[in-house]
């Protein structure tokens, strides 16, 4: 299992805070590869919100005693006091992203960016940008850089404007029927990302024209099947190049390329480093 996480002042207790509209307590990430099982249950909850976002595989949650499967692709908000009782497994070879916040105006900017009360599982999608924000937030935590506590909100309100902004694309005047063949696809490229699939060939065997699927799956997901798909293989590539000691050929061929070379060059581009440099640079921020 890989694991990194980093606490305000590094305080494990949970807190609740009223001087700030919005603050940061502590963020951190899970990687299951080998361990088979990471439980959690808090049954009085906490003092502070979680927002957890699932990055690959799926995990088990529990709401009101009712177990729900969620997986990657997703965020799922705990409240204050709730009951947080959910289970991560190592065949699943889930990798969450996490983050504990408080505030005196918490409640109102969660409604502000259209999170309403109830609502525990926020579908989103994956993107690097989530995980790029969380790993910035548990880096702010670590350094304690001047004004890191400003900076944390920051990051924190960026992944709620994504948040709202994807929403309001789903709502704006989507039948029940679009949503939930969006729904089918999304499920559809988790469960197959790695293997050949052709966008022209799923649109048509589901009786959607091609320009029609690619049109309304960008409106649902923010990015093109194609690009989304891309997101999928390269953000599970980094997961087995930070906790894995497969080579690159070996990486490349579990998320669905026959041709290391035009893995890496796609890596690069995504990435901005050679799958190398990115596991060069992992090894050396942990020394």
């Amino acid at each position: 299992m890989y694991t990194d996480s980093a606490y305000w002042h590094n305080t494990l207790q949970d807190f609740k805070d009223k001087k700030h509209p919005l603050f940061i307590g502590s963020a951190g990430t899970y990687h299951l590869i080998t361990r088979a099982k990471l439980p959690t249950h808090r049954p009085r909850g906490r003092l502070d919100y979680q927002l957890l976002y699932i990055a690959s595989g799926k995990a088990h949650f529990y709401f009101h005693g009712k177990e729900e499967i969620v997986p990657a692709g997703n965020m799922v908000l705990y409240r204050p006091k709730e009951e947080q009782r959910y289970y991560y497994y190592g065949v699943d070879h889930t990798e969450v992203y996490w983050v504990h916040f408080t505030g005196n105006n918490v409640k109102n900017m969660l409604r502000k960016y259209g999170i309403a009360d109830h609502v525990h599982v926020i579908h989103t999608g994956t993107s690097l940008d989530y995980k790029r924000i969380y790993l910035q937030m548990i880096q702010e935590l670590k350094l304690c850089r001047s004004h890191y506590e400003e900076a944390l909100v920051h990051h924190f309100t960026l992944l709620l404007v994504m948040i709202s902004r994807l929403q309001e694309k789903k709502l704006r005047g989507k039948s029940v029927f679009l949503m939930e063949e969006m729904d089918k696809a999304v499920s559809y490229f988790h469960g197959n990302y790695n293997q050949s699939i052709s966008i022209e060939n799923y649109a048509r065997e589901h009786g959607m024209s091609v320009s029609w699927f690619i049109r309304n799956f960008k409106d649902y997901a923010g990015q093109t099947p194609t690009q989304y798909l891309l997101s999928l293989r390269i953000s599970n590539a980094q997961s087995l190049l930070e906790s894995t000691s497969y080579n690159v050929t070996e990486i490349a061929d579990i998320v669905g390329y026959d041709n290391p070379l035009y893995f890496s060059r796609l890596f690069k581009k995504q990435c901005g480093v050679s799958p190398s440099e990115f596991r060069k640079q992992l090894k050396a921020a942990e020394e």
